[in-house]
């Protein structure tokens, strides 16, 4: 059984390159791959800094467990 299955929510950290101000936003889980460390979901927030225009909802993303600093069953969601 996965650490982190479809459905979860895990809260992110994102840095800003720019300005290095960092920012944590909930992903959606769509799969995760425990050997290699990654989470593959969706962004379900809103970022508040640009990202150089990258991120907004519904953005497809893989991230590694090494930024992950929340997790929530979607029934606690």
């Amino acid at each position: 059984m996965p650490l982190y299955e479809a459905g979860d929510y895990v809260k992110v950290e994102f840095s800003d390159e720019t300005t290095g101000v960092g920012e944590w936003m909930w992903v959606q889980v769509h799969r995760c791959d425990d050997t290699q460390q990654i989470v593959f979901g969706t962004l379900d927030s809103q970022p508040l800094n640009d990202h150089s225009g990258k991120l907004k909802p519904g953005t497809e993303l893989a991230v590694s467990f090494a930024q992950i600093r929340e997790h929530k069953k979607s029934s606690e969601f």
